[in-house]
């Protein structure tokens, strides 16, 4: 347990940014899972529709420290290339 002042403050910060960062990456796994329900019906339009969307939140992610910028253009770059291959 936090025993000085500056220590319980840290405490509550890290609290405080775990619940952020919580909530950031479960808003960035719903718009992930959209994509994949979209990829898994085999519609390419609402797969694209779901990838346009996705995209900047993942990023955002990234830019948020919640995932890190390679890890984010990874996956925006996996799903883009899956979404492509619908059509094919």
């Amino acid at each position: 347990m936090a025993n000085t002042p500056s220590a319980k403050k840290m405490a509550r910060k890290i609290t405080a940014r775990t619940a952020i960062n919580k909530s950031r990456r479960s808003r960035v796994r719903t718009f992930l899972r959209k994509v994949e329900e979209a990829i898994a019906s085999g519609d390419k339009a609402a797969a694209a529709a779901a990838l346009v969307a996705a995209q900047p939140e993942i990023m955002r992610a990234a830019n948020k420290g919640v995932l890190h910028e390679n890890t984010a253009s990874r996956k925006v770059s996996r799903l883009a290339a899956r979404v492509k291959a619908i059509g094919a």
